[in-house]
């Protein structure tokens, strides 16, 4: 989606985010990525995608279990909402308006194609059908880099 098809939806991002966020309960307990020993029960993303994110969580871990979850890394979270430019651009990030999620960023780094990000092997397959079924793709699959990168696709 173009972002000025984003700005029609889901309005024009700004710093604070006060006038769209809206905060979501997570099921499991996520661990930041940047510092791994901090976990967060909760994230703020777009009021307008926060039942899409609620089905996702519940979803993973109905089908993967805790446990699962967190030996496969699903559980890292790299970041929902974040006003800022796209990386090497000067359009917005779909973080600007938190409709679009990082997980385990180390793993599946905005450079890496593909093939040899974490979330390209089969143990991920389902995941990418709860995010698929939900509204979002993923960046990895449909563009060959940032698979890390999750974001609501209309």
């Amino acid at each position: 989606m173009d972002t000025g098809s984003i700005i029609k939806k889901y309005g024009k991002p700004t710093q604070d985010g006060k006038s769209y966020l809206t905060t979501i309960k997570l099921p499991y307990p996520m661990k930041l990525a940047w510092d791994k020993k901090i976990s967060v029960n909760k994230m703020s993303c777009h009021k307008l995608v926060a039942q899409n994110f609620t089905n996702v969580f519940n979803e993973l871990l109905a089908h993967y279990g805790l446990a699962e979850l967190q030996r496969l890394e699903i559980d890292i979270f790299g970041g929902c909402f974040n006003f800022r430019a796209m990386r090497g651009g000067s359009d917005f990030s779909r973080h600007s308006w938190a409709i679009a999620i990082d997980l385990n960023p180390e793993k599946n780094t905005l450079q890496m194609n593909y093939a040899q990000s974490q979330f390209s092997k089969p143990e991920y397959a389902k995941m990418h059908e709860i995010f698929e079924r939900n509204g979002f793709i993923n960046l990895g699959k449909t563009k060959n880099y940032d698979t890390m990168h999750f974001e609501i696709k209309e």
